[in-house]
């Protein structure tokens, strides 16, 4: 087996693993929050904005070290060792902490789940497109076995949940525990010496990328589009149940309608490359934000169990069109040597800023006016920054070949797709 071929299916069968894990831990995250532990809508809100103060803090650090350490596979160890303490911390630690003392519990979830599943979910991503690049496969055609392994969890995670969550959190730490042998089997040649010292990032490059405008530009679709949608999608697990006739028929269903969505969102990894090679990244940027402001408002008319199923089938559409979009954008108008530290300060690190701050105020609206007029709300404000996304990107040309930044097999990190939403969240 060749190096490539080799690389190819380890990282794709680590990814699948991983994604399986997070699945099991975080898709019904707001349904076990209320309904297990009892938590009330400002109380849910709290607990997932420290989710993603713990990933904020952890996120700088992983794209700093991400492009220092280059090949090697330090972070993706990390992580998967993270993974595998997931059933213990859910059972033993994180929700007797979070009947104990609310503020308590979600600070060390918010830093165990912000670290291992939000940022470590964006570092290991990032990672994969590094390695695909030198060694010539796809990033996506990785990144649809991710989606993969959370359809094939989200297929009876909504079932094992009505027994008992338990038994979930101990599956994701069995998938945790695969990770370790995928990791090993890859055969990744680490930087050469000489092009490694030459290319080494020092902090004072990274804080460069905060005085570039074209950065600032990016993040106008980043802090406003793309948070919202992350605020509405986070408890819409427990509006979607509270459309069917009973909780637990609702939870099963989700399920099932998330596996059969990532499915389909799977083969779109496949086909979006070919779209955004045509369209240009920034437009697939702008049509993929454009698809979640209809999914947001969509979900806010939704009647019944058919209209928002059609609702959550239209993130099938939308996720792969932004996961490629997002690195080829960052491919074209960044640097090669910073593109980790783009996506993990500036796509991840702003999704848990804004999220840290937006998620307790969506909580208290759901409690105040109810789910369905927060959602226009959302969708509202949503558009006001699609629109001026519009000024604030820079132009992507449609692309007959690599972006020139991201070209050529050696050495170049970033570029590529990746899911920043993460597959079913």
């Amino acid at each position: 087996m060749t190096d490539t071929r080799r690389n190819y299916v380890t990282l794709s069968a680590f990814l699948f693993c991983f994604f399986f894990a997070q699945a099991m831990t975080m898709s019904l995250l707001s349904i076990w929050l209320t309904r297990s532990l009892g938590l009330n809508g400002v109380e849910a809100g709290t607990v997932f904005s420290a989710n993603f103060i713990g990933a904020m803090c952890a996120q700088p650090l992983y794209g700093y070290v991400s492009d220092r350490m280059g090949f090697r596979k330090v972070v993706p160890l990390g992580v998967a060792l993270l993974v595998v303490l997931s059933g213990l911390f859910f059972s033993f630690v994180y929700a007797p902490l979070l009947r104990w003392n609310l503020v308590i519990g979600a600070a060390v979830g918010g830093l165990y789940l912000g670290v291992t599943f939000i940022a470590g979910s964006y570092a290991l991503e990032s990672y994969v497109d590094r390695v695909g690049r030198r060694y010539g496969f796809e990033y996506s055609r990785v990144r649809l076995w991710g989606s993969l392994g959370f359809a094939s969890a989200a297929m009876f995670s909504g079932r094992l949940y009505n027994v008992d969550p338990g038994i979930n959190f101990f599956l994701a730490s069995a998938a945790g525990l695969l990770l370790l042998p995928m990791l090993a089997l890859a055969r990744i040649a680490p930087d050469a010496g000489q092009q490694a010292a030459s290319d080494r990032l020092t902090p004072r490059d990274s804080m460069a990328l905060l005085g570039q405008p074209k950065f600032w530009g990016f993040m106008v679709l980043i802090l406003g589009v793309t948070n919202l949608y992350l605020v509405y999608d986070q408890q819409f697990p427990f509006y979607f149940s509270s459309l069917f006739p009973t909780p637990q028929a609702g939870a099963a269903m989700f399920g099932y309608l998330n596996s059969a969505q990532i499915f389909v969102e799977a083969g779109g990894m496949f086909l979006a490359p070919f779209l955004v090679r045509r369209i240009g990244a920034t437009r697939g940027l702008m049509l993929a934000t454009a698809i979640m402001i209809l999914r947001i408002a969509g979900s806010g008319l939704a009647t019944g169990p058919l209209t928002i199923s059609a609702c959550k089938m239209l993130h099938a559409i939308e996720l792969p069109i932004l996961a490629v979009s997002i690195f080829r954008y960052i491919a074209w108008h960044f640097e090669p040597r910073h593109a980790a530290t783009v996506y993990m300060v500036g796509v991840s690190f702003g999704h848990s800023l804004g999220l840290a701050i937006l998620s307790p105020l969506a909580g208290k609206s759901y409690d105040l006016i109810g789910f369905q007029n927060t959602y226009f709300l959302i969708a509202a404000f949503a558009l006001v920054f699609w629109i001026a996304s519009w000024f604030a990107l820079s132009p992507t040309p449609p692309e007959v070949a690599d972006p020139p930044m991201a070209a050529g097999p050696v050495d170049p990190p970033g570029g590529g797709e990746v899911q920043p939403l993460g597959a079913g969240r």
